[in-house]
């Protein structure tokens, strides 16, 4: 299951670099002659194999391209929260005192807004750009970080090996640095991991309410929205986004899970026992 999520994000990865050089005009380009065609069908040429909507543009290119758009938000979005969340957990938890309560409060203020109502505020009052979305959508998940790294680093902060590294003079950075974060880091990057599904959702969801991603640019959700009213006679232009948006969610949840086992040395043995012998306990 991880080598297939593997596979689709690795395709969805490819298609978001390669696909806007490659398939940014093709994408659109109006074919009035061929108009709402049928998916599965090569009769008009390769390029509507899935079809195309109501001004005759190709569905497969228009797929691809979103693919960039879509993850142009995502990761960016993502790793800005988990760096920024990352650094600042860290230095709360491990420091303790005033420094974490003002950070846990500053947090419980951000969680106290819901991620996508907090999005739709912001987006209304301000121009709904790509930079914005980042903006907002990382800045709403940074609490999610904070969170996770002040409970890990507030934990380490008492183990033998920070007390032995500041017996020898070990400044407080440098046991972060060299002692916690390597240990802190892969819960995070699972943490992350899930959470690129999340902010993916939430630019879905901004795109379909139609706060999100803009034309002429193209995304997942925006073709969604601009499928909906064509569901009855032409289901495929909101389907087949719709269905990218699913199987990119659950291949990276899937990466997830088993990146979060082969992290976890109390869980590891799992991924190297046959699969007959799994149903019972550990041997």
């Amino acid at each position: 299951m991880a080598v297939a999520a593997c596979a689709v994000l690795l395709l969805v990865g490819l298609c978001a670099v390669l696909g806007p050089p490659l398939l940014g005009d093709l994408a659109r380009e109006q074919h009035l002659r061929a108009v709402k065609l049928r998916p599965f069908s090569t009769d008009e040429g390769w390029e509507f194999v899935l079809g195309s909507d109501s001004l005759g543009r190709s569905v497969l290119a228009r797929l691809v391209v979103a693919a960039g758009t879509t993850l142009s938000v995502a990761v960016p979005a993502v790793l800005l929260s988990l760096v920024v969340g990352s650094v600042w957990g860290m230095w709360a938890g491990f420091h303790r005192g005033w420094r974490e309560s003002v950070s846990m409060r500053i947090a419980d203020v951000i969680l106290s807004f819901p991620s996508l109502l907090l999005a739709v505020v912001v987006l209304y009052v301000f121009d709904p750009s790509v930079a914005n979305l980042v903006a907002v959508l990382a800045t709403a998940r940074i609490p999610v970080y904070l969170r996770t790294a002040r409970a890990e680093s507030a934990e380490l902060r008492g183990r033998l090996f920070a007390d032995a590294a500041r017996t020898f003079g070990t400044g407080n950075w440098a046991i972060v640095r060299r002692h916690v974060a390597p240990i802190v880091l892969p819960t995070l990057l699972t943490v992350a991991a899930v959470d690129f599904c999340f902010v993916m959702l939430t630019e879905s969801s901004l795109s379909f309410l139609g706060i999100g991603i803009q034309p002429p640019d193209v995304s997942w959700g925006l073709m969604v929205a601009q499928g909906r009213a064509e569901l009855q006679n032409a289901w495929w232009t909101a389907v087949f986004p719709g269905l990218a948006i699913i199987l990119t969610t659950v291949a990276m949840t899937v990466l997830a899970g088993w990146a979060r086992m082969a992290g976890d040395p109390a869980q590891r043995w799992r991924l190297t026992v046959p699969r007959k012998t799994r149903k019972g306990e550990r041997p």
